[in-house]
């Protein structure tokens, strides 16, 4: 172990020791304490036994809200703790490598998820605070999530490379199946093996894979035990992977996955990152895939910022479009005052496919007949005037067609690529788990 960590380590425990102390010592003897202690350290952090009990309460209050069964409470604090080391390794990962997300990046996901809500901040913020949720809290959790996320798209996402070659094997995969497509709703437990693991790792990784597995065949719950034992990220959500088509899952889920009924559960797969049970939770689709809907669309943005208020920026956007019901001209109006990069060319997007734009916008669009100027629009982005020029429906284009298979091709390999990065993170890491010690 490096001596350096050693000392740290020892520094910090001291620290905490003597601050648990002072806070024992200036309470009254009548008032029983809850201690907190370090629960592991993981490089020069710690994280704390309330740390750890805070989250383990959300984790309890998901599984319960899902209906699923739950693990033990010392094997579910395990899985926990668990994750807290993972996040925490790939939070310094980030603040090393100088990766931040600013307070405006901040603001603008904490509006876009009260939006969702329908919402306001100020009525999603009362909301959480009748919750017991400090709004200063829920900002730091979206933060660290945003941040793991970014650290997730720049190491690994940015880093798959898909070929020409395999964006042609694929459509032609695609045209053998005539145009028909069918999702898979799966759930997965991951065994995850070391870096350089020895085969006497691999054979007890097995057995306790084989263990799960055994328990699975007896007919006890996948959820709970995938809560229990998986050490994928969304183990603690019961390794529920949502609906996806075969295309965009790993390889090895997708072989097997194909071969299963709704309820069954595969046998033990082996990857590069150790061994993976899944079990197929429901089917469907199988239908013929239709042409795909487009939009032309023309906008008049007005953002959101320290200078400009939500209101003023609705009201601003209430008078042009007064203006344009006295007869103004839309594209004369975005020249002026939309402010993106669609000004110059008066607010015009072009065609719009599904899915190109944000939901708030792609709602209001949807909404509108052609000629039709909308109501101001609230986005991520700030508000917006909205003006259908025309619709159509055809095939998708040979272009099109392209980028959506490369998109396939590396969600398909995404999954198994973040797994390998997380496996040789956590090796590089310093983790010293303390939960047992008392």
């Amino acid at each position: 172990m490096n001596c350096t960590r050693c000392i740290r380590s020892l520094f910090l425990a001291v620290g905490l020791l003597a601050l648990a102390g002072a806070a024992a010592a200036a309470t009254p003897r009548s008032e029983p304490v809850l201690a907190d202690r370090i629960v592991a350290v993981v490089n020069d952090e710690v994280i704390t036994l309330n740390e750890l009990r805070s989250s383990l309460d959300s984790a309890l209050g998901r599984l319960k809200r899902q209906g699923t069964p739950l693990p033990p409470q010392d094997v579910l604090q395990r899985q926990m703790l668990e994750r807290l080391v993972m996040d925490r390794i790939q939070l310094q990962y980030a603040r090393d490598t100088g990766l931040r997300i600013d307070d405006a990046q901040l603001e603008m996901a904490l509006q876009r998820i009260a939006a969702n809500n329908q919402m306001s901040l100020a009525q999603f913020a009362a909301l959480l605070e009748k919750d017991g949720i400090p709004l200063s809290r829920f900002r730091e959790e979206i933060r660290e999530e945003m941040t793991i996320a970014r650290v997730r798209e720049r190491e690994v996402e940015n880093k798959i490379a898909v070929s020409e070659g395999e964006i042609d094997n694929y459509l032609a995969a695609e045209a053998d199946k005539g145009g028909r497509s069918e999702e898979f709703r799966l759930a997965h437990i991951l065994f995850r093996a070391p870096e350089a693991a020895s085969p006497e790792q691999i054979q007890k990784l097995r057995e306790r894979a084989e263990q799960v597995q055994a328990r699975l065949a007896r007919g006890e719950d996948f959820a709970q035990l995938a809560a229990a034992y998986s050490d994928a990220p969304d183990g603690l959500n019961g390794g529920d992977l949502g609906w996806r088509p075969l295309d965009r899952m790993p390889s090895i889920f997708s072989a097997s996955a194909a071969s299963l009924n709704p309820g069954e559960t595969s046998p033990l797969l082996r990857s590069a990152n150790g061994f993976h049970l899944i079990k197929l939770i429901a089917k469907r689709g199988g239908a013929v895939v239709p042409a795909v809907q487009q939009t032309r669309v023309r906008h008049i943005l007005v953002k959101v910022n320290e200078v400009v208020s939500e209101s003023e920026a609705r009201h601003r956007l209430e008078g042009l479009r007064e203006r344009l019901a006295n007869g103004g001209n839309f594209a004369e109006l975005a020249r002026l005052y939309s402010q993106d990069g669609s000004a110059p060319k008066g607010g015009d997007l072009g065609w719009i496919y599904p899915g190109d734009t944000v939901p708030e916008f792609e709602r209001a669009m949807n909404a509108l007949q052609p000629g039709e100027i909308s109501q101001p629009v609230q986005s991520p982005f700030g508000f917006h005037l909205i003006e259908v020029l025309e619709r159509r429906v055809q095939d998708v284009s040979s272009e099109r067609q392209r980028m959506a298979a490369r998109q396939a091709l590396r969600e398909r390999k995404f999954d198994e690529a973040y797994q390998d990065w997380l496996r040789q993170a956590r090796d590089r890491a310093y983790v010293d788990l303390r939960l047992e010690e008392r």
